[in-house]
Formats: structure tokens, C-alpha cells, sequence
């Protein structure tokens, strides 16, 4: 489907009234549920959270609350959440599918811990921005991150992320900004998110590997044991094919 097809129908997906969504309540109602699930669940010890109070009921309050965005002054529809550098601690909270409507969410530079929930794009269908970097996530990347279908932008970079690149990202259409760097994960780049992105986005991950090879990308990210090591297999054959060469040629000479 054209892109700009897919995007006309997010417009539409966003502004249709709340009867056609699934979740209960009004899309504010919903909204608030999920706001007050994530002071609830996570631990906010700088205070950051601190102003998000929910007693003024009127039309957009919610969306003068920090971190929040909202589709327009006069509708408390959240569609942005940033909360980088919040010191926010505790798992990604699963209230985040009372905001449905969300298009960016930028949990960046926290302390948050646990993996990325598998349910994490049917929780957020409309995400086009996530940013998770700079937190402590371990586990597995999900493979359900490739029904993230509107994602063009996706950071999981500084966290401790181990196992296998999921190769459902290569369905990821949109996708113009990939970042793993900076994690544990290990196997083979899939061939298209190699031939797609810099190296840059999966750089200081020591055991990952160029696809179809066996070159340690440490090799090009400067680990000295690793060049070290090539440099010797390089010179051992060197001395194979030509070591007899100039033995003869030395001999030779000498007589």
C-alpha cells in the first residue's frame, strides 16, 4: 500500500470518534487511565511526575501535563509521549495501551529495566517515533516490533538487548532510522537491515556479524585482539606462498 495511502488512513484512524475504537471509555477517559497507570507503576524518584495531577476535568488539561502532546489544544487525545530524562524507573508499563492514539513515545535516558513487552505495538498501532535508548532493557528484540507498521523511526540503542536481530524488521516499510548499538545482541545483521543502514546501528555489539561472514564486526569497531588476530592469519599465509621465494632468492645469491 503507497505510503501516503497508509498515512491518510492514520489521519482517519486518529480522528474517528471513540465508538470505533476498542478500548472502553472516551478516548479521554482512556487517556487518563494511561497516565495515571504510568505515575502508578513507574518510580519517580527526581519528582518529574510529580505535576501530573487529574482533578481538572475540563477539555485539554491533560495535555498541559509534562512530557504529554495531544492532537489538538481542544481535544485531550494524547498523541505524544516524552518523558526522556525523567530518571524514571521500573518495566515499560502495559497502561500505555489506554494511549492507543500515541504516534512518538520517547522513554529515553531512564532506568526503566525488564524487556520490551512483546504486545508493545498492539498496545501503540500508530506509532511512528520510539525511542527506548539509554535505558537498562534486557532480553530478546521482540519479532512483534515488525507490527509496529507505521514505525519510521525506532532507537533501542545503550541498553543491555541480547540474542538475534528478529528478521521480521526487514517488514518494517517505513523505517528511514534504526539504532541497536550499544547492546549484547549476537548472530547475523539480516541481509536487508545491513544493506539498508550504516553500520553505525549495530555497532558495539561484539558478537554480531556481517551477513553471509564471518568477520567480526568487531573488526571494524577498533577491538585490537580481534585486527590483531587477522593481521596474523594475513601474515602466516604471506609467508606460505612467498617465504619459499625468497629463501631461493637468498640462496641464489649467496652461491
Amino acid at each position: 500500500m503507497p505510503y501516503l495511502v497508509q498515512l491518510l488512513l492514520l489521519t482517519v484512524a486518529l480522528t474517528l470518534p471513540t465508538s470505533v475504537h476498542p478500548q472502553s471509555g472516551t478516548p479521554r477517559e482512556d487517556d487518563v487511565r494511561c497516565l495515571q497507570g504510568i505515575k502508578t507503576s513507574l518510580s519517580d524518584p527526581d519528582g518529574r511526575l510529580a505535576s501530573w495531577t487529574f482533578s481538572n476535568t475540563s477539555t485539554g488539561a491533560i495535555c498541559e501535563l509534562s512530557g504529554v502532546s495531544c492532537w489538538s489544544p481542544d481535544e485531550s487525545r494524547i498523541i505524544g509521549l516524552s518523558l526522556s530524562g525523567f530518571g524514571l524507573t521500573g518495566a515499560i508499563p502495559s497502561e500505555l495501551q489506554f494511549c492507543s492514539a500515541i504516534t512518538a513515545l520517547d522513554l529515553s535516558s531512564n532506568r526503566l529495566g525488564g524487556q520490551i513487552p512483546p504486545a508493545l505495538c498492539d498496545w501503540l498501532p500508530f506509532v511512528v517515533n520510539l525511542d527506548l535508548s539509554g535505558n537498562q532493557l534486557s532480553g530478546p528484540i521482540p519479532a512483534e516490533l515488525a507490527n509496529c507498521k507505521f514505525i519510521n523511526s525506532l532507537k533501542l540503542s545503550a541498553n543491555s538487548l541480547s540474542g538475534k536481530i528478529p528478521a521480521s524488521l526487514v517488514l518494517l516499510g517505513h523505517l528511514k532510522s534504526l539504532d541497536l548499538s550499544n547492546n549484547n545482541l549476537d548472530g547475523a545483521i539480516p541481509p536487508q537491515l545491513a544493506a539498508s543502514f550504516s553500520a553505525d546501528a549495530f555497532a558495539d555489539n561484539p558478537d554480531l556479524v556481517e551477513p553471509h561472514s564471518g568477520f567480526d564486526l568487531g573488526v571494524l569497531f577498533g577491538r585490537p585482539e580481534a585486527a590483531a588476530a587477522i593481521a596474523f592469519v594475513f601474515g602466516f599465509v604471506g609467508t606460505l606462498f612467498f617465504g619459499p621465494s625468497i629463501i631461493r632468492r637468498v640462496a641464489g645469491r649467496s652461491c
